[in-house]
């Protein structure tokens, strides 16, 4: 994972800070080599998540990536479970995980998809009873229609 997507994923709740360290080291076998990518790299994973953010965001304006906008990452975050769910990746038990249902949306399909994502994974049997074979067939094609919306603005 480049140093870039782990900016986007961070910003999104998809890395936990304590993944941080380990990312930073990565990146630096990658090839980038800068001090402060080096000192992340070096503190543990137990290290006070402050400290670790705050080396991370140091780390990447050292080389030159801006940590983008949470509200923005989530959204492409977002795109990227459709992609998965639509590829089989993961599970219809799993959308319910992550609370996608807060996500902040702006476009028809971003709001079709999330509107179909069950607010936990006791809510799926409860809000869709025994018809779970409609509700995926209606997740995949809102899954492939914000898939195969037009591309958000900024992404790594």
């Amino acid at each position: 994972m480049s140093l870039r997507e782990a900016a986007w994923r961070y910003q999104a709740d998809e890395i936990y800070p304590e993944d941080l360290p380990m990312i930073a080291a990565e990146a630096l076998a990658a090839g980038p080599d800068t001090p402060m990518l080096c000192e992340l790299a070096g503190l543990p994973r137990n290290a006070d998540a402050r400290d670790i953010h705050d080396a991370f965001e140091e780390a990447l304006c050292e080389s030159g990536i801006e940590l983008p906008d949470p509200v923005l990452a989530r959204r492409h975050a977002l795109r990227r479970l459709a992609a998965k769910f639509v590829d089989g990746e993961i599970a219809l038990a799993e959308l319910a995980a992550g609370n996608w249902w807060e996500t902040e949306v702006e476009t028809d399909e971003e709001r079709a998809f999330v509107s179909l994502i069950p607010q936990c994974e006791c809510c799926i049997e409860y809000t869709l009873g025994f018809d779970q074979r409609t509700w995926a067939a209606r997740m995949r094609i809102a899954a492939l229609a914000l898939t195969s919306s037009p591309p958000l603005g900024s992404s790594w």
